[in-house]
């Protein structure tokens, strides 16, 4: 029997280089791999159509976001509201297939009275309020801090629309243990992101050099470097590059008195790939713990030491995989001694026992098609 879903992205998910979109690409992949036929439905948001897609998707629609002061004016979360959109919904009962909704940005219709008989499928991957609370606290600009604080407060009212949810999948097993107090009831279950690697492709032996890497233009991950610039790399004496996409005027500046520390803007994807296998230690730290952080997938997959804080193994259970640091000298400390250690080949082997098969896409893949429709 074919099964068909309809998917529901909140950005044009090719290429997939940050994010959100590496979990909804790599998870449409995964389904096709396993046989499902995908109908996606997706916003335009500053990126171009793809016909990468159609290799992947039976069909997939494109949406223009309702974006600007008057999609503002609402006590609907502006992320929320800016994708609605008549063509949507009227796509959706061209057919019976069961919806997932990736992300709560793109749940404007999960409440709608002609898709009550339809099974719908939230896949979580922050606890919204609390991810934009955390902007609002990083943010020093005062109109983008209050857009934060008012999106927070929108989302917090908001998330009660996950009622009408059959499934909720969780990205982490703390935003699936508070989904579950949130929703007593629902079925909610552990998934962790899909992600680029298909194996374990570290490599044994030692480098000169640490990195920091994501998409810099997001304020949580400049918040990160700027932190280790100043607190940590800026002690060291080996090199220290940070990494990633639209890195702000600030971190340049704030890494310019340090020779030892380069910022990598915009690197193609090949020249990424090399700096996280190249790599001796992955310095990858956060502010929340909401969600997991995609880029610590991508340490353990493909890199060496990885050392990390607390908060950004929270809900993962990678912890024995990283070297857990939550002060700057910590952090320093244990940089210095993996600097001088090779990654072993039984180091190796331990990552894969435990990200095997949990961590893998083919896993995971006939795990949600298993979810949604069971043994049929």
């Amino acid at each position: 029997m074919e099964r068909h879903l309809n998917i529901i992205a909140f950005n044009i998910p090719w290429p997939p280089n940050y994010g959100g979109v590496i979990d909804v690409y790599y998870k449409m992949k995964a389904l096709h791999r396993c046989g499902v036929k995908i109908v996606l439905h997706c916003f335009e948001y500053e990126r171009a159509h793809s016909p990468e897609l159609e290799a992947i998707c039976e069909k997939v629609y494109y949406y223009k976001r309702h974006t600007g002061l008057r999609a503002n004016i609402t006590l609907l979360p502006y992320n929320v509201y800016s994708r609605k959109h008549p063509d949507l919904i009227a796509n959706l009962l061209k057919n019976d297939y069961p919806i997932l909704f990736e992300g709560l940005h793109c749940c404007y219709y999960i409440n709608d009275p002609r898709l009550k008989d339809r099974k719908k499928i939230y896949r979580e991957a922050n606890i919204e309020h609390d991810y934009y609370f955390h902007l609002a606290k990083a943010e020093k600009h005062p109109v983008r801090k209050s857009f934060f604080r008012i999106e927070a407060w929108r989302f917090r009212h908001y998330q009660k629309t996950l009622k009408h949810a059959d499934l909720i999948i969780a990205v982490s097993t703390t935003d699936a243990d508070y989904l579950r107090r949130q929703f007593p009831g629902k079925p909610v279950e552990f998934m962790p992101c899909f992600h680029t690697n298909d194996q374990i492709t570290v490599e044994p032996g030692s480098s000169g050099f640490i990195l920091y890497h994501g998409k810099l233009s997001v304020i949580e991950n400049t918040q990160a470097a700027l932190f280790l610039i100043r607190n940590v790399f800026s002690k060291l004496d080996c090199r220290c590059i940070i990494a990633g996409m639209d890195p702000p005027a600030s971190l340049s500046k704030a890494a310019a008195p340090y020779p030892n520390i380069r910022i990598e803007a915009n690197p193609p994807e090949e020249q990424m790939n090399r700096l996280i296998h190249d790599a001796q230690i992955h310095a990858l730290i956060t502010f929340q713990a909401t969600g997991l952080k995609l880029k610590l997938l991508n340490s353990l997959f493909a890199g060496r030491h990885t050392v990390v804080n607390r908060l950004m193994v929270a809900g993962s259970g990678l912890e024995q995989l990283c070297h857990i640091a939550d002060t700057p000298d910590e952090m320093i400390r244990i940089c210095r001694e993996l600097m001088q250690t090779d990654m072993a080949p039984e180091l190796i082997e331990q990552r894969r026992d435990l990200l095997y098969p949990t961590y893998s896409n083919q896993y995971q893949g006939e795990h949600l098609k298993y979810l949604i429709y069971g043994n049929r």
